[in-house]
């Protein structure tokens, strides 16, 4: 089944290149014979490397030295390609894979995990058709694409008990940390004898102080936002007036720091990390277990001893990790919560706002009606001096039998200016004291009008406000309410009575009958 699985996601993966070098490490039980080797790795050289052959055949030794432990692995640590993470995809032809795989005696499972997210890692036993036994492990965490490339790193190992020998293939690119793994590792020649001493290595770089680093600047960041929101005159943080443009408060900001925030507290959840923690110690008492009592040296125990220790350090430093974030957490909610409430109240005033301004421009529209009413009133006031002045038109002039252009006009023709100048006068002053009036009316309204309008605002917080109180006094209602039962000798709803002459507290109820 393993074969049949192995073969057909090796199938269905698709290949790039990458460059590819080998790091070898033997510790001997003569110290100074101990050798480091990093190199690249010609094509031509791939199966001299996985086989031991050619110049990477075993060193020939004195006959009272011996090989204690060691370490050879594939490394391609600069990994480039925008897909070399993506799922199903390997980085080296398909029959180097496989040749890889079954060469270095790794963990055909390694396939399938190609496609899994979040920090992983897995272990378990293998038997080979020899009889040997294998200690093999994966850890890799390859979950992260940006600015269009796929970002991680993986550690597919294999430790053979009967020899201490790891092999193993290791991958990582520009932004990961496995430079710095490998340059740990050739510094740490006399633990090699331990199989967990590589992932133990890639598990404190992961383990960081710049997690506990980011975590603190979130808060920083939390309490600004905290200050921008709560409007604190007092006391200003450094870097909190950024939220202030021309004396008003940036909303779109607050907003958009706050999930970027939440985002930066979310960066590394504490869980996944605590359960490796827990999955490299149980891997670690397994290696313990399955190790030959000939290879159960100082060395190892002592690496085993510091392991655990190292081990209960960072469970520790994760925990704490965990709850300050899960506090900050809780206090963003806050924020975000108070944020949305000033929003919505800042969306109710400018309502509230448009509903004045439309009330004041139905007056408006009341009085330009009014204005157009009275230039009508006008009109018609003064139709009588045109109808007068059609009237003595008839017997004021006479062009008939007039004998020159002065005697047209007939000598009453100044009862007609006697009449309609002082009727005119009469109309226009009227109307002037009509509008007079109108205007202080107006004015009047306008100021009922305002002061409706601060009213209704002052009903509708008023409103808001004994809302809250009401649903604050909730407890307090049913306490009373409570309490109001079991004084009721009538009582028959189960409320609870206290038993005549018996003194009774919160941790001790009477039972009827005794």
């Amino acid at each position: 089944m393993d074969n049949f699985t192995f073969n057909k996601f090796v199938a269905d993966c698709k290949t790039v290149t990458e460059s590819t070098s080998y790091l070898e490490m033997f510790s001997y039980s003569d110290a100074s014979l101990d050798s480091v080797e990093e190199h690249p790795l010609p094509p031509d050289e791939f199966d001299n490397f996985i086989h031991r052959r050619g110049i990477f055949a075993p060193a020939i030794l004195p006959d009272d030295v011996h090989p204690v432990a060691g370490v050879r692995l594939l490394l391609q640590k600069n990994a480039r390609h925008p897909e070399t993470f993506s799922p199903r995809h390997i980085s080296m032809e398909p029959k180097d894979y496989k040749a890889m795989i079954d060469g270095l005696h790794l963990p055909r499972l390694a396939i399938e995990t190609t496609s899994v997210v979040g920090p992983y890692f897995w272990s378990g036993l293998h038997l080979d058709d020899d009889g040997n036994h294998y200690l093999h492990m994966v850890f890799r965490k390859s979950d992260v694409r940006k600015k269009g490339y796929t970002r991680g790193w993986e550690l597919t190992l294999s430790h053979e008990f009967r020899t201490g020998i790891t092999t193993g293939f290791a991958k990582g690119t520009p932004s990961s940390s496995l430079s710095d793994l490998v340059n740990h590792l050739k510094a740490c020649s006399s633990e090699l004898g331990h199989a967990l001493l590589l992932p133990l290595l890639q598990f404190g770089y992961e383990s960081s102080p710049a997690v506990d680093a980011k975590q603190r600047d979130a808060r920083q960041w939390l309490r600004l936002l905290e200050h921008a929101i709560a409007m604190r005159d007092d006391d200003l943080l450094d870097g909190s007036d950024r939220y202030l443009g021309e004396g008003v408060v940036d909303f779109n900001a607050i907003n958009r720091d706050l999930v970027e925030c939440q985002s930066q507290v979310l960066w590394k959840r504490p869980t996944s990390y605590l359960s490796i923690i827990s999955s490299l110690e149980e891997t670690a008492r397994l290696f313990m277990q399955m190790l030959p009592a000939e290879r159960k040296t100082v060395a190892v125990d002592k690496f085993q001893v510091a392991m655990a220790s190292r081990l209960g350090l960072y469970r520790k430093r994760w925990d704490g990790i965990e709850v300050y974030a899960s506090t900050t957490m809780q206090r963003l909610e806050i924020q975000r919560s108070a944020l949305y409430n000033l929003i919505a109240q800042k969306e109710s005033k400018l309502s509230l706002q448009m509903a004045g301004e439309q009330r004041r421009l139905a007056h408006s529209s009341k009085h330009e009606v009014g204005a157009t009413k009275g230039i009508s009133l006008l009109g018609a006031v003064l139709l009588p001096g045109t109808f007068l002045a059609s009237l003595f038109s008839t017997s004021f002039f006479d062009f008939h039998d007039a004998t020159s252009i002065t005697s047209t006009a007939s000598p009453t023709f100044w009862f007609y200016w006697a009449v309609t100048i002082p009727l005119t006068l009469l109309v226009v002053a009227l109307y002037f004291v009509w509008e007079k009036n109108r205007e202080k009316r107006y004015a009047r309204e306008d100021s009922d009008l305002e002061y409706g309008i601060d009213r209704m605002e002052q009903q509708i917080m008023q409103t808001m406000r004994k809302r809250n109180l009401t649903k604050a006094k909730t407890w307090d209602a049913r306490v009373e309410r409570k309490t109001r039962l079991a004084a009721d000798e009538d009582n028959d709803y189960g409320a609870f009575k206290d038993p005549a002459g018996a003194a009774t507290n919160s941790n001790t109820l009477a039972v009827p009958g005794e």
